[in-house]
């Protein structure tokens, strides 16, 4: 299946690439998340005559994710959670819990925003957490897990 990405999308293309796909990445992620168009003829003029527009979106995009990275440099959240003596978490820190916590410290951060590659977390300690704000926007964030008083 052959598209137009009408933003830069990781590990595919950027801005105006034709990139050919699976069909199903294509029709059941790329095109619904307005990512990308089919590369007809008509997509292809009307991409051409919006191109200024679609740059100058992806820009902003850009622009704003970078502001919000300066913000989130060197921020640390700490998060309590019920431990067991040896440190083992009764439960885990996932990705929804860490961004309600960034939120509530001022940072707005979405849950899809955090990427934790090695699933959540069930000790307590420090941990460091990526949080991916852009396709080329990641900033580090230190997360402490700290167990409840009793």
């Amino acid at each position: 299946m052959e598209l137009i990405l009408l933003q830069k999308v990781v590990n595919l293309g950027g801005l105006g690439d034709k990139v050919n796909v699976k069909p199903g990445y294509g029709r059941n992620f790329l095109v619904p998340q307005g990512k990308a168009v089919p590369a007809t003829a008509a997509n292809i003029a009307t991409f051409e005559a919006k191109r200024a527009e679609y740059e100058a979106k992806a820009k902003a995009q850009s622009d704003d994710a970078e502001s919000r990275r300066a913000g989130l440099e060197g921020v640390s959240v700490t998060l309590r959670a019920n431990a067991s003596t040896e440190g083992k978490l009764y439960g885990s820190v996932g990705p929804r819990d860490i961004a309600e916590a960034l939120t509530a410290n001022g940072h707005k951060v979405g849950k899809s925003e955090v990427v934790m590659g090695e699933g959540p977390l069930r000790h307590i300690g420090e941990f460091e957490v990526l949080i991916h704000l852009h396709a080329d926007v990641e900033v580090p964030v230190k997360v402490v897990i700290e167990p409840e008083a009793a």
